[in-house]
């Protein structure tokens, strides 16, 4: 998958295509961010990238070429005027790879013999032995491509001895490879480690983009795609952990307590909100789940309410209802109301029992 291929990250993805085609890529990287926003991904599309068979050969993939270090960034920078892209379909970056030719199909199925990657083993741990062997392979020229690539995923799990053991490699990489550490947890890493990596933070996805993946790679309908990716928290491995249906049951619901108490005085229809939002089950999970869903709708409710752009909106496809119920709720009690969320889900960890959480949500909002 190459890197116009990946949801997200442009700004990355530009530093990332660039440095490859100035040849400034540093040897040593970490890609840090949550779970779930492409951080793999994006080191396969780097793999692909130095060895496509398509490009002219670079400095980036000359083995005596000298890498600098171009300026990464620890974060993206602040979002510009412009609304959030759905996706990097339609992105265009200094090069990239081709993704058809053998060496990117190669990488892609994980069987190129320049691209190792390294990952948790049966005790979910990365061991010394695996580091080694790693090393010692990527002191060798490339057997088949113009770079070797040193995947580690979860390099957060690399075992002490294992790290001090990539110390040197990491201080002095052999002139032909790149070694990428891919990670969620990076302060878990020896302060040694890190600071002989260039860190790239990757950040979360807005629900356009995660929206955008469901359908177009996982077969999703346009509302389940919308409802999974409007309580994601920005990653697309969280949308995929539940079914569709939960989703939209989840958003359903808390559509149904927010028309319920938009207008309603009345403390018996307040509760029977509290009712449709617990729906015909007190199971905890599936409570939090819909609480996370009307803190998104609530969170639209405030973007309405600000004159944002509608680009904006993670339940984009409930623009119709959200304009609806913008007529009842002004600023303030957007805010609250969602304060009050946050308050619930609190609750609820603490093990509160999911019936009163549900009654007090219906009277606060």
């Amino acid at each position: 998958m190459a890197f116009r291929e990946i949801a997200g990250h442009r700004h990355l993805f530009e530093l990332l295509t660039a440095a490859a085609g100035r040849g400034t890529l540093p040897p040593s990287l970490i890609f840090a961010g949550p779970e779930g926003v492409g951080k793999k991904m994006a080191a396969v599309a780097l793999a692909q990238l130095v060895n496509c068979q398509a490009l002219p050969k670079t400095r980036a993939a000359d083995a005596d070429a000298q890498p600098d270090i171009f300026g990464l960034v620890e974060t993206p920078p602040p979002s510009r005027a412009a609304a959030p892209a759905s996706a990097n379909a339609a992105a265009r970056f200094e090069i990239d790879a081709c993704g058809v030719c053998a060496s990117c199909r190669r990488i892609a199925r994980g069987v190129h013999a320049d691209v190792l990657t390294i990952a948790p083993g049966d005790t979910g741990a990365i061991k010394v032995d695996q580091v080694r062997d790693a090393i010692e392979r990527a002191g060798y020229r490339p057997f088949e491509g113009r770079r070797r690539v040193v995947i580690i995923d979860d390099a957060d799990r690399i075992l002490v001895e294992a790290q001090n053991a990539l110390l040197k490699t990491l201080e002095e990489p052999p002139s032909a490879s790149t070694f990428v550490l891919v990670t969620s947890r990076p302060d878990l890493l020896l302060p040694t480690v890190q600071s002989r990596c260039q860190k790239l933070r990757f950040g979360r996805l807005e629900p356009g983009e995660i929206a955008d993946v469901l359908i177009q790679q996982h077969e999703y309908a346009a509302p389940d795609a919308h409802a999974a990716a409007s309580v994601a928290d920005g990653s697309i491995g969280v949308a995929l952990q539940g079914a569709s249906d939960e989703f939209a049951e989840a958003r359903d619901a808390a559509a149904g307590m927010l028309r319920g108490v938009a207008t309603a005085s009345d403390p018996r229809r307040r509760l029977d909100s509290a009712r449709t939002l617990l729906g015909t089950s007190s199971d905890r999970e599936e409570l939090s789940r819909r609480l996370r869903a009307l803190s998104s709708l609530l969170r639209d409710l405030g973007v309405l309410l600000s004159r944002a752009d509608d680009r904006w909106l993670a339940n984009a496809d409930l623009r119709p209802l959200l304009s609806g119920l913008a007529k009842a709720f002004d600023s303030d009690r957007a805010v609250r109301a969602f304060s009050a969320v946050d308050r619930a889900l609190a609750a609820l960890d603490r093990n509160a029992s999911p019936k009163i959480v549900a009654d007090w949500l219906a009277f606060q909002i």
